[in-house]
């Protein structure tokens, strides 16, 4: 075939434009703010169609995210719903599947939306005084139980809205408490709290509901990175059941959060779960209503336990912990059709896989295993999942409930990704602390050419007890390196998730021991696997704990690398444990109160070991980071100032312990790149 008839195939299959073919880049920060965004999805009760939401960018970098309907049956047809501006999210399917349900902002206020799906515009069908900020629908669908920040001592939806409006008048700028916690993640306590109100959808407008949580001074959907998933009505809609802690003056550095049933008529709610002291979460009832299952933690203050999968007959009130000798840690719940089967998610050896799991005998067999899957619905037949990787940023599947026949649903980034050349990835293991096996990925740079060597981006995940597996990400893209010429390298040291329970564990007490053992003869062994890597160019960098690492790096293995980037990074633990609001957390990790365990804090506590410092290193904040004030960033970054270790300073005054603006994300990786081209790249 001639060279213009090949051009003239390709055009014509949409892979290029034009005569000319544009080859691929490599990925850049440029790309990944602008890729689509595919969010809220639903599937139909029948199972035979989805709803989702795709956020998009156009080339001023301008943003419109609307609705679309795709049928699962014959060829998939697919119809925009919505034109509206602004974001349509939370979506759901009325109980006969002709209309859908969404929350919007469309009069500057967050409201529910009607749309029916045989034609018209949507219709607001909430007036409430205050913004509803999440929604789920009765089995039945003529309910919805809504989220919505009230004041406790409020007995009105409008006494909230009158005393924010006082408070935005006052002239005083104090704020007053009485106990903890005063601030959670990136926001100043106010004294109101995310409560759950109830009411009927008859086709009249919602102008009030019924505070089944009122008067308690407590928070459901826990905050700050729950959703409705905490929150479900019971089949028979008489009963809402949901996730929160008990009112106490202890919230702060305990995580007992309990399941809790109350009327839909409000009242006082009963305990379900008040016997175990730990975490119980995701309330998730058998269509039948025969059967109760959630997930419970079993240790008291560790937030990063081994969710079990827990099985509660509704009817004899028998409980017991479904797959107990299963050593994952679940993260989502879904009962498929028969009403005794559980679909659920769980990190595996890198992944997010999708397991099936026999209520009855326990036995767990692994349906996907590739990627990070997240479960959308279960019909009688197949399985809705969404689906990202290292070099897929997120769309929909489906696949029958052994695990095969995986077809592909949407493709909301096609256009983008043909424009972007990804690195080649693999997964590698090693031996690491007491000789057990450790995992990790390298990413060839993107454009790799055989017989040359790259320098080593180094990348160390936060948590600690987390993961760098085979997912997209919108913050930490490891692409993105690859991308930018180097060779990235991720490994999941003692303490990962995905890889058993005494795994995580064994970094809980131990934060700068068999971490860093493994981050020393993981570096190495890839380096010896892989010679395309220079490890004699390799530049560490982390967030939060990863962060914390890039400190205890400096002090306890300074030879290591040309260069560090420490973003968000705990350098004091004595002053972090006093300063940080979820005080569990330091409390478990450190075996106590600092002044119940000195010792342990100061033993791996990165400030007793500056002597040692002599990398450069570029440090990164942000000043509405209440996780890990900024105050540990200014620390370190004096430090180095003052000693004469080349080193500079990154602060962001609008953003917490991510970075969420997308021009902030662009400054980001142009001063992460920037630092580490001039010490590795010499």
């Amino acid at each position: 075939m001639k060279k213009t008839a090949i051009i003239l195939a390709l055009a014509t299959a949409g892979l290029v434009s034009g005569v000319h073919a544009a080859s691929p880049e490599p990925f850049k920060v440029q790309h990944l703010v602008k890729m689509n965004k595919l969010h809220s999805s639903a599937l139909s009760n029948d199972g035979t169609k989805i709803v989702y939401a795709v956020k998009k960018f156009d080339d001023k970098g301008e943003a419109q995210s609307d609705l679309y309907l795709q049928s699962l049956v014959g060829e998939g047809q697919v119809k925009r719903l919505t034109s509206a501006k602004g974001t349509e999210h939370s979506v759901a399917f009325s109980a006969d599947d002709k209309k859908i349900y969404f929350l919007a902002a469309r009069d500057g206020s967050s409201q529910l939306y009607e749309l029916a799906l045989d034609g018209g515009e949507a219709v607001k069908i909430s007036n409430l005084p205050l913004d509803v900020e999440g929604f789920k629908l009765s089995l039945d669908g003529k309910q919805v139980v809504m989220n919505m920040r009230v004041y406790p001592e409020c007995d009105t939806l409008q006494c909230t809205a009158d005393k924010r409006e006082q408070e935005a008048e006052r002239k005083s700028t104090g704020r007053e408490y009485k106990q903890l916690m005063v601030r959670h993640w990136d926001t100043w306590g106010d004294h109101s709290r995310s409560h759950l109100f109830v009411a009927k959808l008859d086709g009249k407008l919602i102008d009030n509901a019924v505070d089944v949580t009122k008067g308690l001074d407590t928070e459901t959907p826990p905050l700050p990175f729950s959703g409705m998933e905490e929150v479900t009505f019971t089949p028979d809609g008489k009963y809402v059941v949901y996730s929160a802690k008990a009112p106490s003056k202890s919230q702060a550095w305990e995580t007992n959060y309990d399941l809790w049933q109350v009327s839909v008529l409000g009242g006082e709610a009963k305990n379900l779960t008040e016997s175990n002291k730990a975490w119980d979460a995701q309330p998730t009832f058998s269509a039948d209503g025969r059967y109760l299952a959630y997930l419970a933690m079993s240790k008291p203050g560790f937030e990063a336990d081994r969710y079990r999968v827990m099985l509660r007959d509704t009817v004899t009130g028998q409980e017991k912990e479904v797959a107990p000798l299963w050593d994952r840690s679940p993260s989502s719940l879904a009962f498929g059709a028969d009403n005794r089967t559980l679909y659920v998610t769980a990190q595996d050896l890198g992944q997010v896989s999708i397991f099936e799991v026999n209520t009855q005998f326990g036995d767990v067999k692994t349906l996907h295993n590739d990627g990070s899957n997240s479960i959308l619905g279960v019909t009688g037949d197949k399985i809705v999942f969404n689906h990202k990787s290292l070099v897929e940023p997120g769309d929909l599947y489906t696949m029958s409930l052994d695990g095969q026949n995986v077809n592909r649903l949407t493709e909301v980034n096609k256009d983008n990704l043909a424009k972007i050349k990804f690195g080649e990835f693999e997964q590698f293991s090693f031996k690491g602390w007491n000789n057990e096996e450790v995992y990790g990925y390298w990413i060839k740079p993107a454009n790799y050419k055989q017989g040359k060597k790259y320098p080593v981006a180094f990348l160390v995940h936060g948590g600690p007890q987390g993961s760098f597996g085979n997912s997209f990400s919108s913050r930490w893209n490891a692409q993105l390196w690859a991308g930018a010429g180097y060779g990235v390298v991720m490994i999941d040291f003692h303490g990962s998730t995905g890889y058993g329970q005494a795994f995580t564990d064994s970094i809980s007490k131990d934060w700068g021991g068999k971490p860093l053992e493994d981050l020393q003869k993981g570096l190495a062994a890839v380096t010896a696997q892989q010679k395309w890597l220079d490890g004699d160019r390799a530049c560490a960098l982390g967030g939060s704990y990863g962060g914390y690492m890039m400190n205890w790096i400096q002090g306890n293995w300074n030879d290591g690398f040309k260069c560090l980037v420490n973003h968000a990074g705990l350098f004091d633990m004595r002053s972090m444990y006093y300063v940080t609001e979820e005080l569990w957390f330091p409390e478990y990790e450190f075996g106590g109160t600092y002044q119940d365990n000195k010792a342990l804090f100061e033993k791996f506590n990165p400030v007793n070991y500056v002597d040692n410092w002599q990398t450069p290193m570029l440090v990164i904040h942000g000043e509405k980071d209440f996780r890990v004030p900024y105050g540990q960033g200014l620390a370190a970054f004096s430090f180095m100032q003052r000693k004469g270790i080349p080193s500079e300073l990154l602060i962001y005054p609008d953003e917490n312990h991510w970075i969420l603006n997308p021009d902030n994300l662009e400054q980001w990786y142009a001063n992460v790149l920037g630092w580490m081209d001039r010490w590795t790249k010499k």
